[in-house]
């Protein structure tokens, strides 16, 4: 590729908060371009997967590359990349600001700058992005173009002045962002004749390619039947298919410096893929790599066992090709007493698990059951030793722990003065320590430091409720804290379950405590005998609920006659429970199991 087609490339990422029109700027743009006929268009083309289009949000980051004829004669080759704006997704969007050059900052013109706006924001110009501010939603009653161009302004430190004004819905000005692309938008740098250096942005397994790698390059050419090698891992294969999306796989002949596209070479082994690696030529590699990603931290970890032992190694083989295709999830083999083989798994939060719960119930048609989610600890032994615990039940005896620190988060809260009232007293009651409040306009921005434990559960519901909604929320880790932690066992007839240990702050153990206690009580069937479901710290019950036996009347055939004998049966009765409780063992259906894990 040329000097002068390298200056008709622009690699671009659409950011935004949730539901500020990330999915419908790219259809239009799509649509403008002529990638797809009106007869294929459908609503969030780019959004492939189902349980995207359910939900109304994007998961995965997507890419196509668009041809646009601009104003001043030339034709453009645009790659779009179309990022989700969940904060649980926030890696997906990292990966996708390092393969382009500039952003689409997009904002409601009727909601104005939200949590994740900013945080996004300041991802792209961490990436040394050139910024466009494009004002959505113009069209809408509520629409206030210049207080949201000041807001940005004010908030951002961005220059809205030339903020370009559309409506993704009806695709009012959408000519106008496409030349603001190719106007205000860098083109890419690379040289040709260097060394092959292609950075590994995404990778995903497709039953009949194989492993199908998204790659940017940054220097050097890409083509059939060249043998690369991935530099982390040493792998090394012969390329079969070079292409782009268009959006659809559309195989090209090569792919120059600048290009984004993706790569066949009949990869089997999911290990040799690794996200943020660099691509090099096997006979003529590059001397270092591309800078790459920082490696994703998983902040929420949960056990995944399956319903059935024997679906074992199937759940092995799925979680395998789901972290192909999502570098942020972590796993690792662990065993339960009470639920048999299975995966610690780790996730960037909770929207992250119940995804990849769901993606691993459709795609790969898997019965789990899941433990309840848990930050990770650190253990400070008493002779110096420091040790992370990802799973409550590996929790050493506290004669041995010198202290615990738990993971603590920094919270951005952008909520009407209407609530901020009430957002406050949410974040006191889960150990908040306030850090700034500013006003935004009519809006308070409220920072937070809080204990990710206090977060993880069902701080964001609680959020939307007190607010009615209104409130946006977006975190980044803030280092640990020393803090007075205790392991909660729960115990069903004397055993200890492992699976549904937790640890919790010493003044909300009891609470916590009962509350699962209680939960157990409905759903544990009646046995012959009584039942006591108990929450303990160490040896200390803290809470404690009796199943009453089934009742059986022994003295039913007994008509009258001396009181005695009824007497006498009677005790038989209780002496045959009181043996049966000592040695009769609880069967926990799977259901109970689920439904106290679900507890909030």
């Amino acid at each position: 590729m040329t000097e002068t087609s390298l200056s008709l490339i622009r690699n671009f990422a659409i950011i935004a908060h949730i539901d500020h029109g990330k999915s419908t700027l790219a259809d239009r743009l799509i649509e403008a371009t002529g990638a797809l006929s009106n007869r294929e268009m459908t609503a969030q083309v780019l959004d492939t997967m189902e349980i995207e289009r359910e939900r109304g949000i994007t998961i995965k980051a997507q890419t196509v590359r668009l041809s646009y004829r601009a104003r001043d004669g030339k034709t453009y080759a645009l790659n779009l990349m179309d990022t989700p704006g969940h904060v649980d997704f926030a890696y997906e969007v990292s990966r996708s600001l390092a393969a382009c050059e500039g952003s689409l900052l997009v904002v409601d013109a009727s909601q104005g700058v939200e949590a994740q706006t900013l945080a996004n924001v300041y991802q792209a110009l961490d990436a040394g992005h050139e910024i466009v501010p494009v004002l959505n939603k113009i069209d809408l009653p509520a629409a206030e173009p210049e207080r949201v161009r000041a807001q940005i302004e004010e908030v951002i430190g961005l220059d809205a002045e030339d903020a370009v004004m559309i409506s993704a819905k009806t695709g009012l000005n959408i000519e106008g962002v496409l030349e603001a692309l190719v106007t205000r938008l860098p083109p890419p740098v690379g040289d040709a004749e260097a060394p092959l250096k292609a950075l590994l942005v995404d990778s995903w397994y497709d039953p009949y390619l194989g492993v199908v790698i998204l790659v940017r390059v940054k220097d050097g050419r890409l083509a059939r039947g060249q043998r690369i090698r991935m530099m982390a891992t040493g792998a090394v294969h012969v390329i079969e298919q070079t292409g782009v999306f268009s959006p659809r796989l559309q195989p090209v002949a090569d792919l120059g410096p600048g290009e984004i596209g993706y790569i066949t070479a009949g990869i089997k082994t999911v290990a040799d893929c690794r996200v943020g690696d660099t691509i090099t030529d096997d006979r003529r590699p590059a001397e270092t790599p591309l800078p790459g990603f920082k490696p994703s931290v998983p902040v929420v970890w949960c056990g995944l066992y399956p319903v059935d032992a024997d679906d074992f190694e199937k759940l092995r083989d799925s979680l395998g090709k789901l972290r192909l295709n999502d570098a942020s999830f972590h796993y690792e083999p662990e065993t339960s007493a009470a639920l048999g083989f299975g995966f610690r798994c780790g996730f960037l939060g909770l929207l992250h698990l119940e995804i990849v719960q769901e993606r691993l119930a459709r795609e790969f048609d898997l019965d789990l059951i899941a433990t309840a989610p848990s930050v990770v600890y650190r253990i400070h032994r008493t002779n110096g030793a420091v040790e992370d615990l990802h799973n409550p039940a590996d929790m050493p005896d506290g004669s041995v722990i010198s202290h615990i620190e738990e993971p603590w988060i920094k919270a951005t809260i952008l909520v009407p003065d209407d609530y901020l009232g009430a957002v406050l007293a949410l974040c006191n009651e889960r150990r908040g320590q306030q850090v700034d409040l500013t006003y935004v306009g009519s809006r308070a921005m409220a920072v937070y430091r809080l204990p990710l434990n206090e977060v993880v559960f069902d701080f964001y519901d609680r959020l939307k409720s007190v607010s009615r909604g209104y409130a946006s929320f977006d975190y980044q880790m803030d280092g640990y804290a020393e803090s007075d932690l205790v392991r909660i066992s729960i115990m069903v007839n004397g055993e200890p379950v492992d699976a549904l240990a937790f640890i919790a702050h010493r003044s909300q153990a009891e609470t916590r405590g009962r509350a699962i206690c209680l939960r157990l009580k409905d759903l544990i069937p009646k046995q012959l005998f009584k039942i006591a479901i108990q929450a303990a710290i160490g040896s200390r019950v803290i809470a404690r609920e009796t199943i009453g036996a089934l009742a059986k009347d022994v003295t039913a055939k007994c008509y009258g006659g001396d009181i005695s004998r009824k007497r006498k049966l009677l005790e038989k009765q209780k002496e045959g429970k009181k043996r049966m409780r000592q040695f009769g063992k609880v069967e926990i259906p799977q259901s109970a199991f689920l439904a106290a894990l679900k507890t909030g």
